[in-house]
């Protein structure tokens, strides 16, 4: 997959077939619409492209939109390779680009600078300023332009349309593995290891404390999780508390900690990424540090059936 990441004066792309969207995740969803993009430029005899931005275009509006993001910039970057789409069309998004008209924006950003013969609309996509005109005003834009327009088949899992925020309200409620399944593949944070208040070492339980990479990126909701850890070039099995740690009075301070099982070396400041499984119970406030204690051996023989050892 090759990356464009500015505009071009005059079309410098072979012809394609394009996708306009965030895909934020590159879900299950994203990945039916790509196919039917790959799928329509296989047909034509043209090229396979994605238009999508580092930055969510309701963020460089500054409108407060404080959107969670499922996938970094280079997260997403990676996982739209993997659909083996032949581009990345990555612009900045502006200001001035939002108030393109849709036809403008066909004619002057897709036809003009991209080379764009055909475009695959999401069946619930829009675009253009204030995103006020339809499948059938892009459908007569591209009749004017020389440019095929399509209306994607929409993907559906257990009945329901997959979505990003579908995807967002499950982690948020600790549903990692249903969120897997829209997904596509495991939920994951990367982060590096800080200095945490070490009671875990003291209770037999040691943590490593992760600061995540992008302050931007989507927390699971509060709980115990099984985890595949990777640290130093290694892969390991782990569980994972999210949560304020309610026993040692951790107050308001929200924490990430995993501890990685069958695991003794100091990984202070090494990047770690962590893959959430499945939530195996919620956090809770026990009366005694002992009761925490016999419940974590509880939890960790749990992932480790759970996840087996490595």
């Amino acid at each position: 997959m090759k990356i464009i990441r500015k505009p071009f004066l005059t079309p410098s792309l072979e012809p394609c077939a394009v996708a306009i969207g965030f895909f934020d995740g590159v879900h299950q969803g994203h990945r039916f619409l790509i196919n039917q993009v790959k799928e329509i430029a296989a047909n034509k005899g043209i090229r396979s492209a994605i238009i999508t931005f580092p930055i969510h275009p309701r963020k460089v509006m500054g409108s407060g939109y404080c959107l969670e993001i499922l996938t970094t910039c280079d997260e997403k970057v990676q996982l739209l390779a993997e659909t083996g789409i032949d581009y990345c069309v990555m612009p900045d998004f502006t200001p001035e680009m939002s108030l393109l008209s849709a036809r403008e924006f066909m004619a002057n950003i897709l036809y003009a600078q991209y080379n764009v013969q055909a475009l695959v609309i999401g069946y619930d996509h829009r675009f253009g300023h204030n995103r006020s005109e339809s499948f059938d005003d892009y459908h007569r834009y591209g009749q004017e332009l020389g440019m095929e327009v399509f209306l994607a088949r929409a993907y559906t899992y257990n009945h329901a349309n997959v979505s990003s925020s579908m995807v967002r309200s499950l982690l948020l409620g600790g549903e990692v593995d249903k969120a897997a399944d829209y997904l596509g593949y495991n939920y994951s944070l990367t982060g590096t290891v800080v200095d945490g208040y070490k009671v875990g070492r003291a209770i037999g339980f040691p943590t490593a404390n992760i600061r995540v990479e992008d302050s931007g990126k989507l927390i699971p909701g509060d709980g115990v999780y099984a985890v595949r850890v990777a640290v130093n070039g290694h892969s390991f099995t782990g569980m994972l508390n999210i949560g304020r740690r309610p026993t040692i009075n951790n107050g308001t301070y929200r924490s990430i900690e995993v501890h990685i099982l069958h695991f003794q070396a100091d990984i202070y400041n090494y990047p770690i990424h962590i893959s959430f499984v499945q939530r195996i119970r919620s956090e809770e406030k026990f009366d005694s540090i002992e009761q925490l204690i016999a419940q974590l051996r509880k939890d960790a023989s749990e992932v480790e059936l759970l996840l087996g050892k490595e």
